[in-house]
């Protein structure tokens, strides 16, 4: 059971490892594509943010938003893989930052093409989360090893 919990954990985590490499290769001096495909997604929850819940959104350089995205799917993937529940609470924050500002489907009507295709990646993305919080809620509900207690030996007179 221990190498099939390992091979489940390396499949799930390759999903965010290699997507941070893959978004650190092509980083760059201004953030890469990535930084470009987020900007007009951030100015759109920020707004959304302020306009609807009245909280003004510190300004931040878009380029250091993608930088920490690597930097938790990075360490946080690779920790999950080894079964450390820091990697999973992580990946849980990346999950709980990104998937709202990217899979933005809140903002198309509903018979758009695209509200389909995001709607259907944020669904994803929860799905994601669910099993991030189901593998904290299992690795949190096994009991400890407790070392097992050795008999008193009988002494001789």
């Amino acid at each position: 059971m221990g190498f099939i919990s390992f091979a489940g954990r390396v499949f799930f985590a390759s999903v965010f490892i290699l997507s941070a490499y893959q978004e650190f290769n092509e980083f760059g001096v201004d953030g890469g594509p990535a930084a470009k495909a987020l900007r007009p997604k951030f100015d759109a929850f920020t707004h959304h943010v302020t306009h609807n819940l009245g909280v003004q959104v510190p300004e931040v350089e878009i380029k250091h938003l993608v930088a920490a995205a690597i930097a938790l799917k990075g360490i946080g993937g690779t920790l999950f893989i080894f079964g450390s529940s820091l990697g999973a609470y992580l990946l849980l924050l990346h999950q709980a930052i990104i998937t709202p500002i990217v899979y933005d489907f809140y903002n198309y009507d509903s018979e758009k093409k695209e509200f389909m295709k995001l709607f259907v990646k944020f669904t994803e993305s929860l799905a994601l989360f669910g099993a991030l919080l189901f593998f904290l809620g299992m690795k949190n509900s096994i009991p400890k090893r407790q070392a097992k207690k050795k008999a008193p030996k009988s002494k001789t007179v």
